[in-house]
């Protein structure tokens, strides 16, 4: 008798582990699950055509998953009774009215929304992480059939490459997406609101970047930036980096276009910001002076402190690696550090208000009644709060 296949189950195929060869599991009419030595399940359609022996692929698990492939076989049937080659006729996708509810078009959908709110970074690497890290694994599955557990996939495959902190990012994205495809009626619910990632991952050691904080120390890091001897342009914005303490891609990017040397102002516009919003910053004489320095040399290009190519911004690198050449370690100081430099010498040392501070950190800070408050809010006063600052760290060189 021959044999009958007994048809696959979801829970089969998910608890299905790799073994030392690569092996098949059947769900009848010619389709199969290929289990690779590396854990890859792949779906398979075996059948003949003009009396060759045919291997037709129809994708990957989970983003192709056991319906979608039944589907898919059925499509095949069809065209072998009309004598056509499914492997050379392409119409083996999901269905046009499915199509609306796959998990990737959904939330390519949920981008677009997002995007005139974010800054370009946020979108950018929100977009990267979608791209990367989940669509490959749950992109292709119908949005309202994912399920706790295939989140958690996702989040483990992230975990095992180390990036403990990503993999909760991503299960905070991925809910986002399901709670829009809840309101705009193509699921049910969000998988992600019963996982807690705290009791699911690993727990993660919050390490925060080097900074210094003792004015005596810091004052020694002033003078041994003054006798930096690298090239003009990254001695001018390590020179720079203590007097605004921006985010150090706020300063790579610092455009001529964007800066009013006569005026004392920076203004950066809100794609550069982390916070979406345009930012002010106040130059002190100490900032003029070094951004005065650096009009003959690239006042005539784009950015103040372009790269190797003109045209483009100075390396990411730069700054930190200056800082290691003059023997600054990442655990000691870094470039993001300057920020929490000034953040506690303003604090603790000039008593400066908390929120002057936070709003030249460019934090958001709200008034009493919960607005945001704008770009140039207290403006003359963080021009004075800037002023003392730079006359403070020039005493910190003496």
């Amino acid at each position: 008798m021959p044999r009958i296949a007994i048809p696959l189950s979801d829970t089969k195929i998910r608890t299905a582990k790799p073994l030392s060869k690569d092996y098949k599991l059947s769900d009848g009419e010619g389709l199969h699950l290929l289990v690779t030595t590396k854990g890859s399940k792949l779906w398979r359609m075996q059948y003949r055509f003009e009396g060759k022996q045919k291997t037709l692929s129809f994708g990957k698990y989970p983003y192709i998953s056991l319906a979608d492939a039944r589907k898919l076989r059925e499509v095949a049937k069809r065209q072998l009774l009309k004598g056509v080659d499914p492997m050379v006729d392409k119409v083996l996708e999901v269905p046009e009215n499915d199509k609306v509810k796959l998990f990737q078009i959904v939330a390519e959908e949920w981008l677009e929304k997002q995007f005139p709110v974010w800054s370009v970074r946020h979108a950018q690497t929100t977009k990267l992480r979608l791209f990367n890290d989940v669509f490959p694994h749950i992109g292709q599955m119908p949005i309202d059939g994912i399920k706790p557990a295939d989140v958690l996939v996702v989040m483990r495959l992230i975990e095992e490459r180390g990036a403990i902190v990503k993999a909760h990012k991503i299960k905070i994205i991925i809910g986002q997406i399901c709670r829009y495809a809840v309101v705009t009626g193509r699921a049910e619910y969000d998988p992600t609101a019963s996982i807690r990632s705290s009791e699911v991952l690993t727990k993660h050691k919050v390490r925060h970047l080097g900074a210094i904080t003792d004015p005596k120390e810091f004052g020694a890091l002033l003078r041994a930036i003054d006798g930096f001897s690298g090239t003009f342009t990254v001695r001018s914005a390590l020179l720079l980096s203590p007097l605004v303490f921006v985010r150090p891609g706020e300063l790579r990017h610092m455009e001529w276009t964007e800066v009013d040397i006569e005026a004392g102002i920076w203004t950066i516009s809100a794609g550069k910001m982390k916070m979406g919003h345009d930012h002010v910053v106040p130059l002190s004489r100490q900032a003029k002076e070094i951004l005065s320095g650096m009009v003959p040399v690239t006042g005539h290009l784009q950015y103040v402190f372009p790269g190797l190519s003109p045209r483009r911004p100075m390396s990411m690198n730069a700054i930190t690696g200056a800082l290691r050449r003059l023997g600054y370690d990442g655990e000691t100081m870094t470039a993001h550090g300057f920020r929490a430099s000034a953040r506690t010498m303003l604090d603790e040392v000039l008593r400066f208000r908390v929120d002057l501070i936070e709003h030249q950190l460019a934090h958001t800070v709200r008034d009493a009644l919960g607005r945001a408050y704008n770009r140039t809010s207290f403006l003359d006063d963080r021009r004075e709060m800037m002023q003392a600052w730079a006359d403070y760290l020039d005493g910190l060189k003496v």
